[in-house]
């Protein structure tokens, strides 16, 4: 069953141009029953009522169905916090993080990262791939994509954990379900030591990935790949 998101679940809901459009190309037609998600968590069924031609300035509408239960989100709301990195590379990361079931992306600014800013279109392209990950892994949860911020505004509400190369603690060792969780994963250039020293004062616990060095965007993967193996 094709996935809608909207904006918010109401008895009647208009449709984004984008979303009018794709109906248009699956060649869905009045009647046809669609799942609906607010990228909040709630999702339901719903019914196409109307979908005019582009020119007629309406677009598409839904009626809202039955309350559909979700359970493809994790025990506790996971936050990555991801330096900037280089080119395209954010963007499969956000894709991918998405489908392992982040609920928060956090961007840093890190000492030894080869990019300190994003423009604005970029964040909202971000958002946009996130946005669409969430609808191709029938999550009812949309993460949020957060404009990067200094790595000494960090905070930790919960565990934490941070990818450094040659620590001895394995993430999957201490890791609970009691309270949200927060994972952080450093730039092409690692982070600094005074860096790595800030993060473990607030609590963090520097864990391995494994004997091998793992490229910057490969990392967020493999902490968030150690939770998925837990079946959650």
């Amino acid at each position: 069953m094709h996935r809608v998101k909207v904006s918010a679940l109401a008895r009647v809901m208009p449709l984004s141009v984008g979303e009018a459009q794709h109906l248009r190309v699956l060649r869905l037609g009045v009647g046809t029953q669609v799942r609906v998600f607010d990228g909040q968590g709630a999702e339901a069924s719903a019914t196409l009522i109307r979908l005019d031609d582009p020119a007629s300035g309406v677009g598409a509408m839904l009626e809202l169905g039955e309350a559909v239960v979700n359970d493809r989100e994790t025990p506790q709301p996971v936050t990555l916090a991801v330096a900037l990195l280089k080119g395209d590379k954010l963007s499969d990361v956000v894709r991918a993080a998405t489908e392992l079931g982040v609920s928060t992306v956090q961007l840093l600014q890190t000492r030894h990262a080869d990019v300190q800013e994003i423009g604005d279109q970029k964040l909202i392209r971000l958002r946009r791939i996130a946005a669409e990950a969430s609808k191709q892994s029938r999550r009812a949860v949309t993460p949020e994509v957060l404009a990067p911020v200094p790595l000494a505004r960090l905070t930790l509400s919960g565990q934490g954990f941070l990818a450094h190369p040659g620590s001895a603690a394995r993430l999957t060792d201490t890791l609970h379900w009691q309270m949200p969780l927060t994972l952080v994963s450093g730039p092409e250039g690692g982070f600094a030591d005074a860096e790595v020293a800030a993060l473990t004062a607030l609590g963090f616990m520097a864990v391995t990935l494994g004997p091998r060095i793992l490229r910057a965007e490969t990392a967020p993967l493999a902490l968030l790949g150690a939770l998925a193996a837990t079946g959650v």
